[in-house]
């Protein structure tokens, strides 16, 4: 047994949906989700500078909280640094988000599929090698999306953020895509817009369910080393790096996790 928690990086708001859907599964198991809004937005930067980044913030987060488990909660990110974290840092199982090209790719008859994510993911999605040749890959680069999120979300209505998806969607249908791939973990809190968009003609992936299942079963490897004490009492933190902004507060509450800074 081991009641150390299970921590989730990102630059901002965008790994939050993965954290809650492992929280909702795992509920026992102690949760840290650190956002990194010091460095926010991740999609611009090099390669070396997020390594560099998440190398320096690995280091106090082993010498502060002493994580199980590293999920790296943010596409770019992953791409970018997670060979050279699982190389600097073997004691330490990461897991990374990368888009779910596989899964669309099992439903694409015509073989083009669709990717939205930042700069860095579309630039870098074909060297991942995820599908073979035979599958066209249509990527569009859209941070002002993940500006928007990160900054708007909260106090965007309905029809606000239904017209701001059509237009990607409308790209992708323009593009023949078969299946759109959200490939920055941002555009899950858009999820449900542009499932409803894309119906009924195009599918809509994401890998928040694969990533969970990934968490799980390191958790649950050697009979269990990894999971926490049947009656453990968690409690789950927000952990900022920078400005701490007033909506951070009302979202840690909601979640019940206390907030404070690395």
């Amino acid at each position: 047994m081991n009641n150390r928690p299970v921590v989730f990086i990102d630059s901002g708001i965008g790994g939050l949906p993965y954290c809650i859907d492992f929280h909702k599964k795992n509920p026992q198991e102690e949760i840290c989700y650190l956002a990194d809004t010091k460095n926010f937005p991740y999609g611009p930067r090099s390669s070396g500078e997020l390594t560099l980044i998440l190398t320096k913030l690995t280091k106090k987060l082993i010498k502060k909280i002493n994580p199980k488990i590293i999920v790296i909660a943010c596409n770019t990110a992953t791409i970018a640094a997670i060979a050279s974290l699982r190389q600097k840092f073997p004691q330490v199982p990461f897991v990374g988000t990368v888009p779910a090209l596989k899964s669309a790719a099992m439903t694409c008859s015509n073989k083009k599929i669709g990717v939205l994510g930042t700069e860095r993911t579309i630039e870098e999605i074909r060297s991942l090698q995820l599908v073979d040749d035979t599958f066209e890959i249509h990527g569009i680069a859209a941070p002002e999306l993940v500006e928007y999120i990160e900054k708007n979300f909260d106090i965007a209505d309905e029809t606000e953020k239904t017209e701001i998806v059509k237009k990607y969607i409308e790209l992708f249908r323009t593009a023949n895509a078969g299946s759109i791939v959200l490939g920055c973990t941002h555009f899950l809190f858009l999820q449900e817009e542009f499932r409803r968009e894309a119906a009924p003609d195009i599918f809509v992936f994401d890998s928040i369910e694969g990533i969970t299942k990934r968490i799980e079963f390191l958790l649950d490897e050697n009979n269990y080393a990894l999971r926490c004490e049947k009656d453990f009492y968690s409690q789950n933190r927000l952990i900022l790096t920078g400005f701490e902004e007033s909506f951070w507060h009302s979202r840690a509450q909601s979640l019940g996790f206390t907030i404070g800074k690395i």
